[in-house]
């Protein structure tokens, strides 16, 4: 048999995109026992969260649409947007929602300074800087019920550790200091930024530790001071830190409850009722479990509007800002 008479094996074409897309799908298959492990980890954080957050989140944005009351034997009735509609008009809870605006800004503005300048200082190499550490967290450890109580007694008008004190000092008799419609919210605001001010001060000292202290040294060494060393080294690394805690702080301030409950109730005359003490009172002294919920669905409207323009800002700034 000549050469010519041998039979020509014809070789299969190789397509290019074949071993990539063989690579592929090996690839998923592989990934399928991993991504269910993954999601079996997760689901017990998930279902909690699902249960006890989004669920009633949803009830509750359901519920602002009826008229459900306490008390009424027959069901809920659908009435659409009326209780937005009235809730427009209703000036006592704009007014409550701008105490709550006063309030967030008030207590979050000297926390964050105060709790700055802190963790500044206990960042330093200082002597039983431990105990000062062990000491700073003390009031974040506490629940508010219990600062609520302790601040009533410093702020009592008649045996008051505030009022005895300006006594001593000469400074006058003291003053009625949670009922006064001049004081109230001042004195609110008094105890939000001690009690708040731990977290914000273990945020930052979190983040002052996360510098390298090699920084500090060569700009010291070039002749920088002390405010020049803070500018062009620390407050660039502690900045994300600091637009997180800030975010959160104005979150968490704006949805205070127990802390203004305990020490005015929201008096004296509505001074101190933050939103959620109006919607609090709504639904559980008047019964009107539909129009409370309208309330909380525009607090949680603007605490989404408060997160998407922090989220904006980080984005702008390349999420380093």
């Amino acid at each position: 048999m000549t050469g010519l008479d041998c039979p020509v094996h014809e070789e299969r074409p190789v397509h290019r995109g074949e071993p990539v897309a063989a690579e592929i799908d090996a690839g998923r298959v592989g990934e399928r026992p991993a991504d269910r492990a993954v999601w079996f980890l997760v689901l017990p954080a998930l279902i909690p969260i699902l249960v006890l957050s989004v669920g009633p989140l949803l009830y509750g944005v359901l519920l602002a649409f009826t008229d459900s009351q306490s008390g009424r034997t027959e069901p809920s009735r659908w009435i659409g947007g009326l209780n937005f509609q009235d809730l427009l008009h209703d000036t006592l809870f704009w007014e409550s929602f701008r105490i709550g605006l006063v309030w967030a800004v008030a207590v979050t503005v000297p926390q964050f300074l105060l709790a700055l300048g802190l963790a500044l200082l206990l960042n330093e190499d200082l002597r039983l800087r431990w105990l000062a550490r062990a000491l700073a967290i003390v009031p974040w450890a506490m629940p508010e019920v219990v600062v609520g109580i302790m601040w009533r007694l410093v702020y009592n008008p008649d045996a008051g550790v505030l009022n005895e004190t300006l006594r001593h000092l000469g400074l006058g008799e003291g003053h009625d200091w949670l009922s006064g419609l001049a004081t109230a919210l001042p004195a609110v605001v008094v105890v939000g930024v001690w009690a708040g001010m731990p977290q914000t001060t273990v945020a930052l000292l979190a983040g002052l530790q996360n510098t390298p202290r090699e920084l500090h040294e060569a700009a010291a060494v070039d002749g920088a001071g002390a405010w020049r060393r803070f500018r062009t080294v620390t407050w660039p690394a502690l900045r994300p830190v600091a637009l997180a805690i800030t975010a959160l702080n104005l979150i968490w301030n704006f949805n205070s409850f127990a802390l203004v409950y305990v020490l005015t109730n929201g008096g004296p005359g509505g001074r101190t009722r933050l939103p959620m003490l109006f919607a609090y009172e709504e639904a559980f002294r008047y019964g009107q479990f539909g129009y409370a919920a309208a309330m909380g669905c525009v607090m949680v409207a603007v605490i989404s509007v408060l997160l998407a323009l922090f989220l904006a800002g980080r984005l702008k700034g390349g999420g380093d800002a």
